[in-house]
């Protein structure tokens, strides 16, 4: 069993209920992807908000607030603000891991970069909990003390940590800097933050790009297990059909089976070299673990273009690389997502909505996930404190704010359908998909280029965009040197 990072308690504390009301001062500061990864140089300062927006006396929280300066001494008046997905994934990293992709947006804007309330440097929430959902049927009687461990180790109310408290927040800095309006991208989870944002403040919305958009009256939760199938599936195919693929891996879907039934009898222990220290270690494959790395590995065509070996080689007894992607992939995911701040929203705005029973469940475990994940959440739900929403949280995004609609053809997650739903009650917006490609666009071929135009125009109906076809999957790996010339 994995376990989710313990960060310490106070990250950045709470203030008293009094706030400042000059102007944030901005010092010279690194925005950093994570341990050893490259940085990005930007002036930061953090700007003091309401903890509880209802209670404009409440304590006070501090986000984190980065202004990459734009490279033209005279940039235009509305920067582009980054929101990352999860929920709890800090923007600050993600812009850091993706700086390049936003780059020619840079030329003439700044890029301001806000921590949303409960990620990163924002009042970081965070706890301990077991990640495995086996775990968690297996702790079921002592799950509701486990919950209560977690909540205790948070440093605020989580029922405060919602979409609706962070486009509040956003709208703050955004007034507390002097902006007149905002140029929003979102990621994942972030396209519901942008969308309500966008819902919120429609006047302070010059553009607005959903990048894997998750439509505002979608839950998130019961559409994983099915999209993770589909997108699993696709791969199956394309392997299929390409003759070198077919022949070195034949049967992947029935091998896969076979796999994960074994693992499900008797978990595998395999004794590996420790990557940091150099000396032995021991370390159990489970199903679960499989499972979920091998839905992390289809978010991007790269590591799609592993799977076929990977699996190939675990159901040949040569489980060593799949454990390793299992170290590498999901040990990220624990760096990367506060999980507290992650179990704030979706236990106030997706798992309300979803009703957990039989019906629901049964097509689930049909699929190579399981049920087990949304049964892991709903029953964490239930002992989780829920926040309070706006009336209009889950309404679909209408008006005319131009949006640009990024969907990888592929996406595991957030599939073109998720786009198209978007589309139907927006009046100035273009989707675009983008052949072979996974989660997330903003980085992928040309699309850096389409997004600064789109930026720089504002007119979704005549960007120019026939370069997203050429994009297309990575070819797949045939052996570790990688695939075939």
């Amino acid at each position: 069993m994995t376990f989710l990072r313990l960060l310490p308690a106070v990250l950045l504390g709470l203030l008293g209920p009094t706030v400042a009301t000059a102007a944030p001062a901005f010092e010279d500061c690194r925005l950093e992807a994570g341990p050893g990864q490259p940085t990005i140089g930007a002036r930061c300062t953090r700007i003091a908000v309401p903890l509880d927006h209802t209670d404009p006396g409440s304590e006070r929280l501090e986000l984190f607030v980065a202004r990459v300066p734009a490279l033209t001494p005279n940039p235009k008046p509305d920067p582009l603000t980054v929101i990352a997905g999860g929920p709890g994934q800090a923007s600050s990293e993600f812009f850091a891991a993706l700086a390049g992709a936003f780059g020619r947006i840079q030329r003439d804007r700044d890029i301001l970069v806000v921590d949303q309330r409960g990620t990163g440097r924002s009042l970081r929430l965070d706890c301990d909990l077991p990640d495995d959902p086996a775990a968690l049927e297996l702790a079921e009687e002592s799950l509701p003390q486990l919950v209560a461990d977690c909540l205790a180790m948070l440093p605020a109310d989580p029922r405060h940590f919602t979409t609706s408290a962070a486009v509040r927040d956003l709208d703050i800095v955004r007034e507390r800097l002097g902006i007149p309006s905002l140029n929003v991208y979102g990621v994942s989870y972030g396209t519901r933050v942008a969308q309500h944002y966008a819902r919120r403040f429609p006047e302070r919305t010059r553009t607005l790009i959903l990048d894997a958009v998750v439509p505002a009256d979608v839950p998130l939760g019961p559409d994983i297990a099915p999209f993770a199938q589909q997108s699993l599936d696709a791969m199956f195919a394309r392997c299929a059909d390409t003759p070198a693929c077919a022949e070195r891996f034949p049967a992947l879907d029935s091998r896969l089976g076979e796999l994960l039934d074994s693992l499900e009898q008797a978990p595998a222990t395999l004794v590996l070299a420790d990557p940091l220290r150099g000396h032995a270690v021991e370390r159990t494959l489970t199903a679960m673990d499989v499972r979920a790395t091998l839905r992390l590995l289809s978010y991007a065509p790269e590591t799609v273009a592993l799977l076929p070996l990977l699996i190939s080689q675990a159901a040949e007894g040569h489980l060593t690389p799949l454990r390793a992607q299992v170290d590498m992939v999901l040990g990220q995911l624990d760096e990367m997502l506060a999980m507290g701040m992650h179990n704030a929203v979706v236990c106030t705005e997706d798992l309300p909505r979803v009703t957990v029973d039989e019906a629901l469940l049964a097509p689930l475990r049909e699929t190579y996930l399981g049920d087990q994940q949304l049964r892991m959440l709903a029953r964490i739900c239930q002992h989780w404190p829920a926040g309070l929403l706006d009336d209009d949280l889950h309404e679909p995004l209408s008006g005319d704010v131009p949006t640009l609609v990024l969907s990888g053809e592929l996406d595991p997650i957030t599939p073109p359908a998720y786009g198209e739903r978007v589309m139907a009650t927006l009046t100035r917006a273009r989707h675009l998909v983008a052949p072979g490609q996974g989660h997330g666009l903003a980085g992928r071929g040309c699309l850096p280029r389409v997004m600064a135009r789109f930026v720089s125009d504002a007119d979704p109906e005549s960007l120019a965009a026939d370069c997203v076809a050429d994009l297309a999957p990575a070819p797949f790996f045939l052996d570790f040197t990688g695939p075939s010339p």
